[in-house]
């Protein structure tokens, strides 16, 4: 039977955010199913004009989530049981726009969206443009630290390694963003409306993951 070691390799890598995502939510309330879906493309067509009118291209919104739900509210009634009475049709939209990142850029941006719409929900996140370059360094990052360890093992039980029998890794999608987060008050919108700039350096993005090293012991 062969003999093999087998190690497991920690690689980690970290990069500079260059890219934002502005994530916004649009909700529409109305007793009218109608009424409340017009109300919802009235607003994706008044963000869309405000968008463009600062250099974005038609299309650079893009959907996330789209649902029409109904709503209740529970009322006592004459004998004070509590009945649930429709109270409308709610329409929530969920949008994505990514950017470069800059923070001129990004205030002008967040500036127009908080002019072109009512109390708008915005979540921010600072991600990379390029996620196969962090994690590719983190490969190679784990693959050093693989061998360097099984070097050492040898080394120190007196045998030599011999060739790269296999390696197992996981591949799977993650999230690549900053820790950074960026939250903002509703009350603090307006400002936003009147081109306040914001001067803002995101944590670097830091990535670890790890892969297993058999090799050959001669």
């Amino acid at each position: 039977m062969a003999r093999t070691i087998t190690v497991k390799g920690i690689g980690k890598a970290s990069a500079k955010p260059d890219q934002v995502v502005l994530h916004i939510t649009l909700e529409s309330r109305d007793m009218n199913y109608q009424a409340a879906v017009g109300n919802s493309a009235d607003q994706l067509e008044k963000l869309g004009k405000s968008l463009t009118g600062i250099g974005f291209e038609k299309d650079s919104v893009k959907t996330t989530y789209f649902n029409v739900r109904t709503d209740y509210t529970q009322v006592r009634d004459e004998k004070g049981m509590f009945q649930n009475v429709f109270s409308g049709y709610v329409v929530s939209h969920a949008l994505k726009l990514a950017f470069d990142f800059d923070p001129g850029r990004l205030s002008e941006t967040l500036g127009t969206v908080a002019g072109s719409l009512a109390d708008p929900q915005l979540s921010i996140e600072f991600t990379v443009k390029d996620p196969a370059a962090i994690n590719g360094e983190m490969l190679r990052s784990a693959t050093v630290n693989a061998k360097s360890k099984a070097e050492t093992l040898c080394a120190a039980s007196g045998v030599k390694m011999g060739e790269l029998l296999s390696i197992d890794y996981s591949w799977g999608d993650r999230a690549l963003r900053s820790n950074t987060r960026f939250d903002m008050a509703e009350e603090s919108m307006p400002m936003m409306a009147m081109g306040k700039s914001i001067d803002i350096a995101p944590e670097d993005i830091e990535v670890t993951d790890t892969a297993t090293f058999v090799w050959e012991i001669l």
